[in-house]
């Protein structure tokens, strides 16, 4: 449905809008984050004493063993090394950070642990049943460990996903040439510029026509975003890399890690849209597309032409209906992870419904979720997979452009 031109803001109306939202956003931000990190702490704190209260309750431990202390100790220092990252950089930190986040994925799987051994131990009394508590905490507590090793060693394994998209009006340019979408990498006190130089081989290897990276290139505000980001400068890529923010690049102020992005040759999709061969690509930057209004805003600035096919890069699979509209082509995202680990991949299942990974449609817009080549938070996954997309694209001879 055609939008009405008394709807549609000016460019000189959005920028006043722009601006104004931008500078109420860091009082807002801070107390978003001191809200969160105050519950998120709470939870954790209690998940710490739940998972060792159950332990020691079916091993017949009476005394206070070292883990009561040691575990809500990571749990602190994870909250504390996140922020000291911001501003600081060193081994230890990263070390230290390394360690409380690998907790944390343990803690999730032994929280849920836990919970099971109650309920198997209510029903073994029940029902007519002979297990010894011990063996039934035993047997719990050492799948969550299995689970937790498990989840390190797929974390990573980076692999390759190879799609087929079918485009109308794609260009004789560009019928059976590859592109890749790489998302979420999460650079930062857990991955760094090692796990950059594996992405550019992996890249390097596949040899794509062009690379797509769809935010959350950072894990956040970075201390050296310049080293983490440098391998890119090695990649050589025949219609070139292009880039747009994620939510955690919108943390604090992007504009030092796009400019990191800048000097490594890859181009940063700002209010505008590049052509290439008849091919359109277009990147709205996460803190635009959140806002409705100002994601529509964008894509009309962009002066996309309905006879050509276009791909939007813009980190979160999220309204579809206004890319579709606008008439977008192709949407390449990222964001949800798929999940990343059990039980959080069901829950993401639920709030993002198919859109949560994979190609789909949506009306006349096609769309991929990718699950992310890093990891957020646990460096884990259980149930999902790093990866980069490798998308060959194809069109019919009838409704191909020369």
């Amino acid at each position: 449905m055609a939008i009405p031109a008394s709807k549609i803001e000016t460019p000189a109306e959005f920028e006043a809008d722009t601006a104004d939202s931008v500078s109420h956003a860091p009082r807002s931000l801070r107390s978003r984050i001191i809200l969160f990190v105050t519950v998120a702490l709470s939870i954790l704190l209690a998940a710490n004493w739940f998972v060792c209260a159950t332990w020691n309750h079916f091993l017949g431990m009476t005394a206070a063993p070292a883990w009561e202390i040691v575990f809500p100790g990571l749990t602190l220092m994870f909250i504390a090394t996140t922020f000291l990252a911001l501003r600081y950089s060193s081994f230890g930190l990263r070390l230290v950070y390394r360690i409380s986040v690998v907790w944390l994925g343990v803690l999730n799987f032994s929280f849920f642990a836990a919970c099971a051994v109650w309920i198997v131990s209510a029903a073994a009394r029940w029902l007519p049943l002979h297990f010894e508590p011990k063996v039934i905490a035993e047997t719990f507590f050492g799948s969550a460990m299995f689970a937790s090793i498990y989840g390190v060693v797929n974390a990573n394994r980076l692999k390759v996903t190879p799609i087929t998209v079918d485009l109308a009006n794609l260009p004789a340019a560009w019928q059976g040439r590859n592109v890749a979408l790489v998302t979420d990498l999460h650079l930062g006190n857990v991955r760094g510029a090692r796990f950059t130089r594996r992405v550019v081989a992996k890249l390097q290897s596949l040899q794509p026509d062009a690379v797509f990276i769809s935010g959350d290139l950072f894990d956040g505000p970075a201390a050296n975003p310049d080293a983490l980001v440098e391998p890119w400068k090695k990649l050589s890529v025949l219609a070139g890399i292009y880039y747009v923010t994620g939510n955690h690049e919108e943390f604090t102020d992007r504009t030092n890690l796009i400019d990191a992005v800048q000097r490594t040759g890859i181009r940063v999709l700002n209010r505008e849209k590049v052509d290439i061969h008849g091919l359109q690509i277009v990147g709205v930057h996460d803190r635009e597309a959140g806002d409705p209004r100002q994601f529509r805003a964008r894509l009309r600035q962009a002066g996309l032409n309905g006879n050509r096919p276009s791909i939007l890069l813009t980190h979160q699979p999220s309204s579809l209906a206004i890319a579709e509209e606008e008439g977008i082509s192709l949407q390449l995202s990222g964001h949800t992870h798929g999940g990343q680990i059990w039980p959080w991949t069901w829950v993401a299942a639920r709030v993002h419904g198919r859109f949560n990974y994979g190609l789909n449609r949506f009306g006349k817009l096609l769309i991929y979720t990718s699950s992310g080549a890093g990891t957020w938070g646990v460096p884990m996954r259980v149930g999902t997979k790093s990866e980069i997309v490798f998308i060959h694209l194809k069109g019919t001879k009838e409704n191909s452009h020369d």
